[in-house]
């Protein structure tokens, strides 16, 4: 039983040795990179992965795809350039892969860090994301952020998590803000959906009170405050750009 390991990257030399040693353990690492100017693609052959270059960027969903149809494996696991396997997690996918019970694919609890911080409220913890399944059993979906993986079959779960260094630093934080905002206002625009002032003020006070109070982010110190606010921006700014598209294109520095 063969396993591969898929990655997505693009410039990611801070964090990319430590996720591809902890996936050495499988039989192949497929590396697809969407135009690093960094040190990615040395750092990832140096280490024994096959690196496979693209000239566009078609999104998250579709460029997992493009790692996925590049695999060979009866199982993939698949993480982002910035989470890494403990030991523990590594022990566990071999059992579940040796005695699946009839499940096609495993979702793995994640542990975020903001800003140096691992989170064990705010909506992050537990945070199970699909990251392990049968080959022939799932793809990808096509959206552009927030991608999801569609699995034909039964999904289990696994206890040990997955590490992820979500955010380093504020200027890391207000970059993804800037994009992911911009991205999503342009997915909710081909969908259809308008917005105004009054509801980028709203979602925006809603992702505060949500994250700080419902999900308990008050109980993450400084950094669940600062995420909390995070959050309201994010949301705020994505809303705000939907309004201000039907006066032109809104433009991204990221």
């Amino acid at each position: 039983m063969k396993v591969s390991a898929i990655i997505i990257t693009k410039n990611a030399e801070p964090t990319i040795r430590r996720c591809i040693e902890s996936l050495r353990w499988t039989d192949e690492i497929v590396v697809v990179d969407s135009g690093s100017t960094d040190r990615t693609l040395e750092i990832c052959r140096e280490l024994g992965a096959k690196v496979h270059q693209t000239g566009d960027w078609p999104g998250h969903g579709p460029q997992k795809n493009r790692a996925l149809d590049r695999a060979s494996g009866d199982w993939v696991v698949s993480l982002d350039s910035d989470e890494w396997m403990t030991p523990e997690l590594q022990a566990e996918v071999r059992r579940a892969m040796a005695e699946p019970q009839g499940k096609a694919a495993f979702a793995v609890p994640r542990r975020s860090s903001f800003c140096g911080r691992f989170m064990r409220h705010s909506g992050w913890w537990p945070d199970y994301v699909v990251r392990l399944f049968r080959r022939d059993a799932a793809r990808f979906s096509e959206d552009h952020t927030h991608d999801r993986l569609i699995v034909n079959g039964a999904t289990g779960r696994l206890r040990q998590p997955i590490m992820h260094e979500a955010i380093s630093d504020l200027d890391q934080m207000l970059t993804k803000m800037n994009v992911y905002s911009t991205t999503s206002a342009h997915m909710f625009h081909q969908r259809g959906r308008r917005a105004s002032l009054a509801t980028a003020l709203l979602h925006g006070g809603w992702a505060f009170f949500r994250t700080y109070f419902l999900r308990l982010g008050f109980l993450d110190g400084r950094e669940g405050f600062m995420l909390a606010v995070a959050n309201a921006e994010g949301s705020y700014y994505r809303y705000l750009k939907l309004m201000l598209l039907s006066n032109g294109p809104v433009k991204s520095n990221g």
